[in-house]
Formats: C-alpha cells, structure tokens, sequence
C-alpha cells in the first residue's frame, strides 16, 4: 500500500459514515440535523462521522471490554444496546461542540445506530476502504 493509501481509507470511510448518518436523519425522527445551508449540513455530518469514529475508537472497547460477560450472556445482543449508547454519547458530545446534530433519547440512538450500521455494510461492499498500490 502506497502512503496515500491509508488516508484515502480514512477518507472513505469517514464519508461513509457521513452519508449513514445522513439516513438516519431522514429515517428516525428523534435524529435531527438542524442547519439550513446543505455545505453547512454535509459539513457537519462530517465532523460528527469523525466524532463518531472517534467515540467508537476510544470508549467501546473499554466498554466492550468490562461489558465482556454481558456479551456473552446475551448472546451478543448487548452490542446492540452498547452501539445505542456510543450513538447517544456522540449526540451528546455534538450538542457540547455546538454541532447542529441531536439524538433524541435511546430508542432513537438504537434504531439510529441499527441503520448507520446497515447502510455503512452496504456502502462498503459497494465502495472498498482498502486500496492497493499494484
């Protein structure tokens, strides 16, 4: 892989979750994006992508990790009510920023993570994040 490699994967991805979140605003009420101009609104989905891939990065595996014997309980189900709440925690960290982006209680942070999830699937079999320099 070329230098340019790992930031283009970096990009897409960020993009990508950019436009999943951009469908959970159309889909769950509950999920709001509320500036006018649509640079201002791409904008700020991209700066809540990167909040959410940095809320991901961080806290979920330390959450993942001391939630170890609730994940195994259940099956694997408590991710879902984990995802919900790294969901609601960057809906929160945007509302301390003063990003126009709000996530209105934990049913709609569970039903928004349920579809950032499942479109973001869906666009990385259309468009890879991994780029190879041959």
């Amino acid at each position: 892989m070329n230098q340019a490699g790992p930031v283009l994967a970096f990009a897409v991805r960020t993009l990508v979750v950019a436009a999943a979140l951009w469908v959970a605003t159309v889909l769950v009420s509950g999920i709001e994006l509320q500036s006018g101009a649509t640079g201002t609104r791409i904008g700020t989905l991209l700066v809540v992508a990167l909040l959410f891939g940095v809320v991901n990065a961080v806290v979920k595996p330390v959450v993942a990790l001391v939630g170890c014997p609730l994940y195994i309980l259940t099956l694997g189900l408590f991710a879902l009510v984990v995802n919900a709440l790294m969901f609601l925690l960057t809906g929160w960290l945007s509302g301390l920023l003063n990003l126009p982006f709000t996530v209105d209680g934990f049913w709609a942070a569970f039903w928004g993570a349920i579809i950032v999830g499942i479109v973001s699937f869906f666009l990385h079999l259309v468009i890879p994040d991994r780029y190879d320099a041959r």
